[in-house]
This record gives structure tokens, C-alpha cells and sequence, in this order.
């Protein structure tokens, strides 16, 4: 028998393996898994930390690549931001996380596996419905929840038994992965404050660099595919964006929105690349997808990052809105130029095969070729004619236009 820890070497990962350990005289063994955001330097630092908590074994799982194709990629082609500015930064994580310590149990022959959640927020939900789904005959411990635990207390905990707790750790949350970077603290407790510099993982906008920068991101059904030109697999573009725009301070922003088990909840998030794709690629979107394509789309993008964001990814309905958000995406093939400077992202201009912008056609506010005067008049007139006869009707009844 053993147990098999998802790992971050964060404050209360670090609290569950000698706990654990402790508690049922087990073999613990931890898992990394990689959803991006962590460097290869990092993770040898992770692994150095579950071995001095008393690991008996680390592995570690790079996923990146999945939790694009799994999540990512539909973000992306659904336009998706929670309350118009939260773009889900490591909630879609958990579920490939928690495939990825199913696995390790699977493999290491355990019954048992744990994560390190609280009971106050999302990931609880997240990573047991998945665990749940993927591993139904294994048991799930969560400590840090059943115990009601606070950071004081496991940062006294582990120092109490000699090992070393970074004073970072204890003040702020921070997650990190693929698609950003979310952080919380006292001041994300209440609606009033902001976070200040020194917790965010990257430089403010105002320290941001004084020269903007200019990119030209290519798009191939929606996927992005290249940079200024050079062509990138879409884990490595999504990275060299990150990096590109948080030297801008692009993607700093603080949410407030309805968390799972019902209350307010706020974070802060750096999303450097979501702030560069997601609006790139809807004004692409409004280039060559029809009004009635893009109205419905952004409906069902809506529904999908509420579901992904509530821990429903394994419901099927979410197979049904990919498969739509896949065909919708046919032509949405094109480069969308935009600028980056101090915080903001501008788009300068889009270019695409499939454009509906036929200004050989016609030309809005000026001239056209496929009606004339008398046709323009025609659909005026048919068009407003119920407002027409609703308003005679409202008027000769003295009601309110």
C-alpha cells in the first residue's frame, strides 16, 4: 500500500506528505504534473522539495500538450472569458492533473491518492469530480479540507518538524500554469483592495517596457500556428507569448465571479497570451464568420467556460459544443496584426482568404454593386414595417411608442 500525492511545492502540498506519512504510516509518492508555467529548474527544485518531506519517489508529468488539445484550444475558439475578463488560467488544469495521478496510482498499484485542496474554493470540486470519474475505486484524501486547516497553521506545522517554509508561501496562493498564472491574498479576501506589486509573479504595466512591440499571429482554423511568421507548435507559441507579453505587462487583471459551492470569490491572474489570442482571434472571428455564426458561438462559448469552470468537463454535452466550435471554425484562417504597449493590447488589422469583406462588392457608407437606390429603399420600407404598423397601432390608443 501507498499514497500518491499531486505535488506542487506550494505550502499545503508541502504540508500533506509528512502528514500523510505520519498518519498512515505509508509510502508517499508525489506526482508533478506540468500544465506549463514552471521551468525545468523549478522542477528539479519541486522534486528536491518532496524528497526532503519524505517522498520515497517523485515523478513528474509533462501535459501540457494535452491540456491544450483537451481545453485550451476550445478557449481559444470559444472566445471564452468568465465575467468578460477571467480566461478559466488553471481550473481546465485539474482535470488533467488529476488523470495524471490516476495514472501514477494505477501504475504504482495504490488505492489511494490526495491533493491539497481547502475547503472554501473551485479546485476541491474539480479535482475530486475527476478523480471521482477516472478513479471511482480509489479513495481520495484531502487534509488541508477535512481538517479546516489555515496557512498559519501547516506553515507552524512543518516548522515545527524542521523544515523550511518560504515566507512567499504563506502570504500568497499562486498557481501557475499553461494559460496563466492566478494568485490570491488577504486583499483578494475583500472586493476593496488590489494586490500590491510585490505579489504578482511580473513587473506592473507602469514598469513595463517603454517601446511597444508589434506581432503578427497566424490563425489556421482557429488553432494559432505562428509569430511574426515563424512557425510554432501551439504549447511553444502560447509560452513565447506569455514571456513576450508580460515584458508589456499584458494580462494583469483581478476577477470577481460566483465560485462553484455558491459564494463570492476574487483572485488575481496574469494571462499574458489569452490577452493576446482571445481578442485576436475574435476580430478574426468577425471577419470571415457570418453574424448569425458569431451570435450563436458566443452564446455556447459562454455555457462552455461555465461548465468548464464548475467542474463539468465530463459531461457530454461539452463533446456536442466542441464538435460545433470545431466546425465553426473552418474558416477562420488568416494573421491578425496587433499591438503591445504597457498593459494594452491593440488590433490593428486582420487579412484572410475567407474574409466577407468584399470591398469589391461594396463598400460601407459608399458605394455597392449588388443593389441600387431604389432596392435600399425597398428593404427600409419592409424591414421597419412592423415597428411601422406597432407604432400607428400604440398611437391611436395613446399607449407608449
Amino acid at each position: 500500500m501507498s499514497i500518491v500525492v499531486a505535488f506542487s511545492g506550494g505550502l499545503d502540498t508541502s504540508f500533506c506528505v509528512p502528514y500523510l506519512r505520519e498518519e498512515y504510516d505509508l509510502p508517499i509518492y508525489t506526482v508533478t504534473v506540468n500544465t506549463g508555467g514552471i521551468s525545468e529548474e523549478e522542477c528539479a527544485q519541486i522534486e528536491k522539495r518532496a524528497l526532503e518531506l519524505g517522498s520515497v519517489g517523485h515523478y513528474l508529468v509533462d501535459a501540457r500538450d494535452e491540456l491544450f488539445k483537451r481545453s485550451i484550444q476550445y478557449l481559444i475558439k470559444g472566445n471564452v472569458l468568465r465575467g468578460d475578463v477571467y480566461p478559466l488560467c488553471v481550473g481546465p488544469d485539474r482535470v488533467v492533473q488529476a488523470k495524471a495521478l490516476v495514472d501514477m496510482a494505477r501504475k504504482l498499484d495504490s488505492k489511494m491518492v490526495a491533493h491539497g485542496s481547502t475547503g472554501a474554493g473551485n479546485d476541491q470540486i474539480r479535482f475530486d469530480i475527476a478523480l471521482n470519474v477516472l478513479g471511482d475505486d480509489l479513495t481520495i484524501l484531502t487534509p488541508i479540507r477535512d481538517l479546516g486547516l489555515s496557512r498559519e497553521y501547516t506553515t507552524n506545522w512543518l516548522k515545527e518538524r524542521g523544515y523550511s517554509v518560504s515566507a512567499s508561501t504563506t502570504t500568497y496562493s499562486i498557481n501557475t500554469g499553461l494559460w496563466g498564472t492566478t494568485v490570491g491574498g488577504k486583499e483578494t479576501l475583500t472586493t476593496e483592495k488590489t494586490l500590491p506589486d510585490e505579489a504578482w509573479p511580473t513587473p506592473s504595466p507602469r514598469n513595463a517596457a517603454e517601446d511597444g512591440e508589434r506581432l503578427i499571429i497566424t490563425f489556421e482554423e482557429g488553432v494559432p500556428t505562428a509569430i511574426n511568421g515563424a512557425a510554432l507548435g501551439p504549447v511553444d507559441l502560447i509560452e513565447a507569448l506569455n514571456e513576450t507579453g508580460e515584458k508589456h505587462g499584458i494580462g494583469r487583471a483581478i476577477h470577481v465571479g460566483d465560485t462553484i459551492i455558491g459564494i463570492k470569490g476574487r483572485v488575481g491572474f496574469q494571462a499574458a497570451a489569452a490577452a493576446i489570442l482571445i481578442p485576436a482571434h475574435r476580430e478574426l472571428e468577425k471577419t470571415v464568420l457570418s453574424r448569425w455564426q458569431q451570435y450563436h458561438k458566443a452564446q455556447l462559448g459562454d455555457f462552455y467556460g461555465m461548465m468548464m469552470h464548475e467542474a463539468q468537463y465530463f459531461d457530454p454535452v461539452l463533446r456536442d459544443i466542441e464538435a460545433l466550435l470545431d466546425s465553426s471554425q473552418e474558416t477562420v484562417t488568416g494573421t491578425v496584426t496587433l499591438s503591445l504597449y504597457k498593459g494594452n493590447v491593440t488590433i490593428e488589422g486582420t487579412k484572410s482568404p475567407f474574409s466577407l469583406f468584399d470591398t469589391g462588392v461594396a463598400t460601407y457608407g459608399e458605394t455597392n454593386q449588388l443593389w441600387d437606390g431604389r432596392d435600399a429603399r425597398g428593404f427600409a420600407r419592409i424591414l421597419g414595417l412592423q415597428s411601422l404598423l406597432t407604432h400607428r397601432v400604440r398611437s391611436a390608443n395613446n399607449s407608449k411608442p
